[in-house]
């Protein structure tokens, strides 16, 4: 699980909860219309823009989000290197029998297994970042443009409370508590911005790079397999993706 995702999420919630109740009374801030008009709106406008599959694939990437750890370059490489000893123990041909779950990883033991030419290697990590890229890039594009809708919406709820509000101008105790609803539209829609949609959009787009650089790694660490096929030269090519610290720490 990505701790940071989800204590930056609490955190959050709890500083807004925290300065609600030192104010008043939580159930000030709970209007279920506005509530509707926010998050129904920015629902059903999404769906309008992007088609319903993506809508569903996105929401499942935020959640991959806080749920799977990222996993660092300093990990890639050294699985790397275990590959590498594998191959110089066993053979390149043993590595089409290597278990795991990661795709690249079995495609990469797979080519080595084979013999591949690096410019198979090369044209194989460029296609596969590309299409990762433009698959991550549909995610993120949706959470920003939710995260562009929801204040909107928030606007169109704080407008319909003016109108109902305005509507009883006769009854002057009215005013105040039908302002404060009004305004909650444009409280959901900021919220939901800013503290859901977009700092998801960031992570993801991150988790991005992140899994670029890994397939860099992963495919590097292949063509320098099958060109020396030692361990060590292997961690001396792809320690040069690690930082000076990570390098420091073996």
């Amino acid at each position: 699980m990505d701790i940071s995702t989800l204590l930056g999420l609490l955190a959050g919630l709890s500083l807004l909860g925290t300065a609600i109740f030192m104010g008043g009374s939580l159930l000030l801030f709970v209007d279920v219309p506005g509530m509707f008009i926010v998050f129904g709106g920015t629902l059903a406008a999404s769906c309008v823009a992007f088609p319903f599959e993506e809508i569903i694939q996105s929401f499942y990437a935020g959640l991959k989000a806080f749920g799977s750890r990222k996993v660092k370059a300093k990990e890639v490489v050294n699985i790397m290197i275990k590959v590498a000893e594998i191959s110089r123990r066993e053979g390149l041909v043993a590595l089409e029998h290597v278990q795991t779950e990661n795709v690249m990883l079995k495609k990469a033991c797979q080519l080595i297994a084979d013999n591949a030419d690096p410019d198979l290697i090369n044209s194989t990590l460029t296609i596969e970042i590309v299409a990762m890229k433009r698959r991550h890039k549909v995610c993120q594009d949706i959470f920003k443009r939710m995260a562009a809708l929801s204040p909107a919406f928030g606007l169109i709820g704080t407008l319909i409370g003016l109108v109902e509000m305005l509507s009883h101008l006769d009854d002057p105790k009215s005013v105040g508590p039908g302002m404060s609803v009004a305004l909650l539209g444009t409280f959901y829609g900021a919220t939901l911005a800013n503290l859901i949609f977009i700092p998801i959009a960031e992570k993801l787009k991150s988790r991005t790079q992140q899994e670029a650089l890994n397939l860099e790694i992963i495919f590097e660490g292949a063509k320098s397999i099958l060109e020396n096929n030692n361990p060590r030269l292997v961690h001396e090519q792809l320690s040069s993706f690690l930082s000076p610290r990570e390098r420091g720490n073996g």
